[in-house]
């Protein structure tokens, strides 16, 4: 049993483009509406069309919030502490639950211009789960 996500044929587009270094976002093709949205689902969470697809995401955002955890004791995080998990917001639009890698935490700061990364999952491909986790580090 694993604790991260598992590939499904739904999201398997999105994890194929993380094991690539491409971050991708969904975008709704209804007349009149167009949002962008992550988490990736089946339909537009603004409108409740399902005529959705795939986008490259620019990997630009902006921090949100953010908060250090010192303490978790579920797979694959307690190996990892202390660590930084954020809400960035994506220059095309989206709130997006992350982590933030390369920088400490007294250098953070809101509004702070962020780029994606990757970092292989806990558990890769040979094990069957996700290559690769999209982070976001400091842009400059």
């Amino acid at each position: 049993m694993t604790d991260v996500p598992e590939i499904d044929a739904f999201t398997r587009p999105y994890w194929d483009a993380a094991a690539e270094g491409r971050l991708l976002i969904r975008r709704c093709r209804a007349s009149g509406c167009g949002a962008p949205h992550h988490y990736p689902r089946e339909f537009c969470p603004r409108c409740w069309s399902d005529d959705v697809h795939w986008e490259r995401a620019s990997g630009r955002a902006t921090l949100y919030t953010w908060s250090v955890v010192h303490l978790n004791d579920l797979p694959p995080f307690g190996d990892r502490v202390p660590y930084v998990a954020a809400v960035v917001d994506l220059a095309e639009g989206p709130r997006m639950m992350t982590e933030i890698t390369d920088c400490g935490e007294g250098d953070l700061w809101i509004g702070m211009p962020l780029r994606v990364s990757f970092r292989p999952a806990a558990e890769g491909p040979a094990e069957g789960g996700i290559p690769a986790v999209p982070v976001f580090r400091p842009a400059v």
